[in-house]
This record gives C-alpha cells, structure tokens and sequence, in this order.
C-alpha cells in the first residue's frame, strides 16, 4: 500500500476548505464550532462554495462570517430571515440561509421567522437553541426551559410571571410555506452526523422551490450555564431533549421528491 493511501485511510478529520483557519470566540465545548464546521462540510461536499449566500445576525452567531469562507451578509437583532428573503428574491439562482440563535429568531424575530415561514420563502433557516441569551450575559430567553435558572431567573423561570417556553419549531412545523422542519442536535457524534445530513437536506430542497426549510440545532451553552462542557452535554440531554425531542416534524412526500 502506498504511503498516499496510508494516510488517505487512516484520516479522521480534515478541516473543511470553506471553514477559514483563524481562532474562534466560541466558549470551549460550544455547539456553534460544531455546527460551523459541519455546514462547511456540506458546502463542500455539495460544491456550492459559489452559489450559497450566509446571513448572520446579532447574538454569538453574529461574527459567523469571519469563520466561513463565502459570501455573507450581517442582519440586524431578529431580521436575518427578512434579509435572507430579500437575497433570494433579487438572487433567485443562490442558496440562501440565515444562521441565528433563540433569543434572535424566537423573541426579537419571532414575526420575521413566523412570516418568512408562512409566505414559503425558499430559504434555509439554521435555528440554535440553548435556552438562553448566549452573548449578551445569559438572560432568559423565550426557549428558557421552566424552572431553568439564568441572569434575569435566578430562582429559575415562573411560567405564571414570564410564561410558558416556546416551541418555535413546532409553530412553523404547522405553516403552510414550510417544506422540512426538523431539530436535530450535536453533543454526540451520532447526532452530529444526522444534523450535518439535515443540513445537506436543506440545501438540497432549496432546488427545488417548495417552500422554507427549518433546522432546529439544541446545543449547550456551558459559560451560561455555568457548567463544564461535560456536564452541560449531560444537562442537554436531561432537561433539554425531554422537552425539544429531536427528530423530523415536517417532511417531503416521496411524490413531492
């Protein structure tokens, strides 16, 4: 065996082309390093560094661009759907996404994500959720679990004073515009490879013009949440996943394929 194929064989990771070799400001065990590189991924597996455009809006996701080698475009708090629609409809032939955690698309842009859903714009939306307000000091978000303690719920969240947390993927799920919806996770390897084929879905159905695509990620935050990246994956999977159950909620008919 050759010495190229050697190393071809026993190759474990190979940073994307199209993720840019610079340090990121993600905490250590963030879920947005993974998901980043992941995208990445796709985007070069499906050689579409030249047709895919990235919005990016306020909140940790907000310098994502610094990290992704393609064209990008910052949004304000909450409007990264609505820049994304304007995108695709002067450029119908790109691959649009917009890439935003909860306290962006499910508070300050829950009429935008709501709208863009229900209109069917042809756009992929990455949706991050860990529960929290991640950049701005870990305030309570409407994704805030009951009883989840955070800056602003220090006792834990009152569903009576501050309501009930919203299932953002569900409500979209139910729109007519919507063509896959699905919330998928990556604190395990198993689930990083169904996220990352979720996210091939998403671009692949963007060819086809059926209607908006929504990929809920649940992630961990684990500065916020006060916890080693360990015990946060631990958290997740107790206290998140019971209540953001993973798997698809809206899929294509094989006749719609």
């Amino acid at each position: 065996m050759s010495d190229t194929m050697q190393v071809a064989e026993n190759l474990v990771y190979k940073k994307p082309k199209t993720l840019l070799d610079v340090a990121m400001h993600y905490c250590p065990g963030c879920g947005h390093s993974t998901t980043h590189k992941i995208l990445c991924e796709v985007i070069d597996e499906l050689n579409i560094q030249s047709e895919v455009v990235g919005v990016a809006p306020v909140g940790c996701s907000v310098i994502a661009y610094n990290y992704l080698d393609i064209d990008m475009q910052e949004a304000p708090h909450g409007r990264a759907s609505a820049v994304a629609t304007g995108i695709k409809r002067v450029l119908p032939e790109k691959l649009v996404f917009s890439y935003q955690g909860d306290g962006d698309l499910a508070a300050i842009g829950t009429g935008e994500t709501l709208h863009t859903c229900n209109r069917g714009e042809n756009i992929l939306i990455i949706f991050i959720n860990n529960g929290i307000y991640g950049m701005t000091g870990g305030q309570m978000a409407p994704t805030t679990l009951e009883n989840m303690k955070s800056t602003t719920t220090p006792f834990g969240r009152d569903v009576k004073k501050m309501g009930y947390p919203i299932k953002m993927t569900e409500l979209v799920a139910h729109l007519p515009g919507t063509y896959y919806v699905t919330r998928q996770s990556v604190h395990t390897p198993a689930n990083v490879r169904k996220t990352k084929a979720a996210i091939k879905k998403g671009f692949e159905y963007q060819r086809l013009n059926k209607g908006t695509c929504f990929i809920e990620v649940v992630s961990n935050c684990p500065s916020n949440w006060k916890m080693t990246p360990i015990d946060s994956n631990k958290w997740l999977v107790e206290n998140m996943l019971p209540f953001y159950p993973l798997g698809d909620i809206k899929v294509p008919s094989k006749e719609e394929n």
